[in-house]
């Protein structure tokens, strides 16, 4: 899925800017923000001070603090109130400029002339009432319709997909549930569709390094000894990966080489190899991330992660059996996995086993009752 990037030759030069951002921006993420402001010259910082040259005022405003009667959106950010009394007090000018102009200035499309060329999701949810956020999110997980951009405030559909969300509204006005709807579409588009577990599902990952009992080494491939200087050190590194991985995209690079570097010392640390597939998998390096998740399992097949990442990455390539097989030897290793019961209802759905679905969906409910598919699941179970 494409991202807001910049029109190179309407862009202006930042060069000798230092601009600081305030409340919520509804195009961009304040990480790629500020990495535009950098590609165009210019320096970001945290805080308003003498220095500053320029606030930009996000769109989507300060968050939900409550305010006193009267007392606009503005007045609620400290940033924007430190700029003025810095422009009046000290005849400093601190350029306060609203998204829209920033954008203009970056070269990249404003929110309006995206919704002038595309339909934002909550824009959609607003005109089809009997539709939530998250019956959108399972139609795009299922492929039955596919966003062409997403920003940090909403998800933008083209035109060829309203005829499908606009069918499954007005059927389920007339009484139809949401599960038929979908199946009826999946059936009449079978062998068209490919599930995308990567927009929005994570890999599972190893947080702490765990040992196998004795008594199932039985069934490990035993590698060659490793000294215990260097399994310190394979831990040592991984743990400092650990840390890194936090979600934060601008920390994978070092969280990889973490991995890495643990993998150096001890080949055989299998929840490095796992973790290090992860951010591949991430990256949409698929065959990596593959013989990663593989190599991990010969080393040490009882841990789940690896076989249930191994399951997201045979569904991305629409090897919907041996994505069901890698669910259900996760679900084996760990039956109270919920998003494998997800995931594996899910295929079976896929499959046309939707009989075969409805143990899963029911135990996703059960582990995992307030989970961001609860509703759905509950919808598809009944």
């Amino acid at each position: 899925m494409s991202s807001p990037s910049p029109n190179v030759p309407d862009c202006q030069s930042l060069a000798g800017q230092l601009v600081v951002f305030t409340g919520k921006l509804s195009l961009l993420g304040r990480k790629d923000a500020r990495a535009l402001v950098a590609r165009l010259g210019g320096a970001t910082a945290d805080d308003v001070n003498a220095k500053t040259t320029m606030l930009v005022v996000g769109a989507e405003g300060f968050g939900s603090t409550p305010e006193p009667t009267g007392a606009s959106e503005r007045q609620t950010s400290n940033k924007l109130k430190r700029a003025e009394d810095l422009n009046t007090q000290e005849g400093l000018t601190i350029q306060i400029v609203s998204e829209e102009e920033f954008c203009r200035l970056v070269g990249v499309p404003t929110p309006d002339t995206l919704k002038r060329q595309y339909h934002a999701m909550r824009d959609l949810l607003a005109r089809y009432r009997e539709l939530r956020e998250d019956h959108l999110r399972y139609l795009v997980k299922c492929g039955l319709i596919r966003p062409v951009l997403r920003t940090n405030a909403d998800t933008f559909f083209a035109f060829p997909d309203l005829a499908a969300i606009k069918q499954v509204n007005d059927e389920i006005a007339s009484g139809a549930s949401f599960r038929s709807v979908v199946r009826t579409l999946i059936a009449s588009r079978q062998g068209q569709l490919a599930f995308d577990f990567r927009l929005d599902a994570a890999p599972a990952k190893i947080l702490t390094l765990r040992r196998p009992a004795a008594d199932r080494l039985v069934t490990r491939v035993e590698p060659p000894p490793v000294g215990r200087h260097d399994i310190a050190r394979a831990e040592e590194c991984f743990r400092a990966g650990s840390v890194l991985d936090d979600g934060d995209e601008s920390k994978l690079e070092e969280a990889a080489a973490a991995y890495r570097k643990a993998l150096e010392f001890d080949p055989y640390l299998v929840a490095a190899l796992i973790n290090l597939a992860n951010v591949h998998y991430s990256r949409d390096e698929l065959a990596e991330a593959q013989a990663l998740y593989e190599s991990a399992i010969v080393l040490e097949p009882d841990f789940f992660e690896a076989h249930f990442n191994l399951g997201n990455i045979y569904h991305d390539l629409s090897r919907f059996s041996e994505a069901q097989a890698c669910y259900g030897e996760a679900l084996r290793l760990n039956p109270r996995y919920a998003e494998g019961h997800f995931y594996l209802a899910v295929t079976l759905e896929k499959m046309g086993l939707s009989q075969e679905a409805q143990p899963h969906w029911r135990a996703y409910q059960q582990l995992a009752p307030q989970g961001e598919w609860v509703e759905l699941a509950r919808e598809f179970s009944e």
